[in-house]
């Protein structure tokens, strides 16, 4: 919680100074007098000026935005020397590419945090997944413990390659968000027996990768062995004779797969409110011991499950995922189009209502989120950025008034008709504008405070 805030303000500071800088660098580039370029709203407590006549730049109080003022002889009168460099002057196509540029700068900048991502490299999990849960989709489809996914497919015709378990995640969230089934070329640990199954997502109700969304899917989580970990003094695990790298074989004579297996075994060892003895068998430096396992009872969600106080599983394995110069930069670029297209996807859903409201997160969420990130390192922080930057793009491009999306359909309905919109209509639809957005704000704030209560 304590990164939440400083994360927060950074990548705040970069995705308002990346995007004003957009406007400013193309209005300069048009010849359009910049006035001034702010970080912030409100009163200023920072200002610079090279000169009287140069651009003046300023930090503001309220940090939640920013701006490019520049010549507007609809905003203040301006000496007829100086009317060439006014905006309002400017042809049509050079006022829209300065109304476009604070987005395109904003997706640029994602495609370099994205491509930055992909050269610096992370560990991440092996597509090797666990036992996939009893009836789910996953289960139905022949998924099976251990199996290693390959590749994946939207149309069984074009695949991806699957290097790490987020990949699976994102072709996931592609599929579910577009309602396509999801094809998916599977094989052992060791990469023989390669076969091909297909998860029927588009017979999903929700289209979004949420907690019932999941829960149908019933994919196993990274494979994991089931291996005890470190245990807890005195623990229901300790008192029963486990030690810490015990195997473990079988419980109540059923084969233990995976660790996902035997921590769902664990939690269900409960009858009329009483935990159930169990019976291990482990392996424990080249011997195989039985013992009886009595689990303690915990309270979790209003739940009553067993415990056995213990780290249950092995580390995933992991692999390095890191791109060279092109491959980064191409996967960057890739990644960036897929996130803005899956954006832009999910607000016309909203729209509709075909997507649930709760979609949409406001500051506090986007400050969790910050810290999170950060606190796991430069790889994670950046990769927010990057997810962050795409939603601003997306979100200042929607045909809103007050957005750079209104202002780009203000100058195409000018190109259409010759005539730009009037005074009058300006006015009205700056003001339904203003209403839409302070909507938008209450909705995101709502949905903040109820996930920081618990209430999704």
């Amino acid at each position: 919680m304590m990164m939440s805030v400083p994360a927060f303000l950074l990548a705040l500071a970069i995705l308002i100074v990346v995007h004003e800088y957009g406007h400013y660098r193309v209005a300069r580039a048009c010849g359009v007098k910049v006035l001034r370029f702010s970080v912030g709203f409100g009163r200023v407590i920072w200002r610079r000026q090279a000169h009287p006549d140069a651009t003046e730049f300023t930090l503001s109080m309220l940090p939640l935005g920013g701006y490019v003022r520049m010549l507007d002889e609809r905003e203040a009168p301006v000496p007829a020397d100086m009317r060439g460099q006014a905006f309002n002057n400017k042809p049509l196509w050079q006022r829209a590419a300065v109304v476009a540029a604070g987005p395109i700068a904003n997706l640029l900048l994602a495609v370099a945090m994205f491509s930055a991502v992909a050269w610096l490299g992370q560990e991440q999990a092996q597509p090797v997944l666990g036992a996939p849960a009893a009836g789910g989709i996953a289960e139905v489809a022949g998924m099976r413990v251990g199996d290693r996914v390959q590749a994946s497919s939207l149309d069984g015709q074009t695949w991806t390659e699957i290097q790490a378990l987020p990949d699976l995640h994102w072709q996931l969230t592609q599929a579910i968000t577009e309602g396509r089934a999801l094809h998916l070329l599977l094989s052992d640990t060791a990469g023989h027996g390669r076969r091909e199954i297909v998860l029927p997502l588009d017979q999903l109700a929700s289209r979004e990768l949420d907690a019932q969304a999941l829960r149908k899917l019933g994919l196993g989580a990274a494979f994991s062995e089931p291996v005890l970990g470190r245990l807890t003094p005195g623990g229901a695990g300790e008192q029963a004779g486990l030690r810490e790298g015990d195997r473990v074989l079988s419980v109540d004579g059923i084969a233990t797969q995976d660790a996902a297996s035997l921590r769902e075994q664990i939690r269900r060892a409960v009858r009329d409110g009483e935990a159930l003895p169990m019976q291990w068998t482990v392996s424990r430096a080249g011997q195989v011991l039985s013992l009886e396992v009595r689990p303690r009872l915990v309270e979790d969600g209003g739940q009553r499950l067993a415990r056995i106080e213990a780290l249950v599983g092995s580390r995933p394995q992991m692999v390095l995922v890191r791109e060279g110069l092109l491959d980064g930069l191409t996967k960057g670029a890739r990644r960036s189009f897929d996130v803005a297209s899956m954006t832009l996807r999910l607000f016309g859903r909203m729209l509709t209502g075909e997507a649930s409201l709760k979609n949409l997160s406001g500051p506090l969420t986007i400050a969790d989120y910050a810290g999170q990130s950060a606190s796991l390192g430069l790889v994670a922080f950046l990769n927010f950025l990057g997810l962050v930057s795409v939603s601003l793009a997306v979100l200042n491009l929607l045909p809103l008034p007050m957005l750079d999306g209104g202002h780009l359909m203000y100058y195409l309905f000018e190109g259409l008709s010759g005539r730009p919109v009037s005074e009058w209509w300006l006015k009205q639809l700056q003001r339904a504008g203003a209403f839409v957005m302070l909507l938008m704000m209450a909705l995101a704030l709502s949905n903040d405070m109820t996930r920081l209560l618990g209430l999704h």
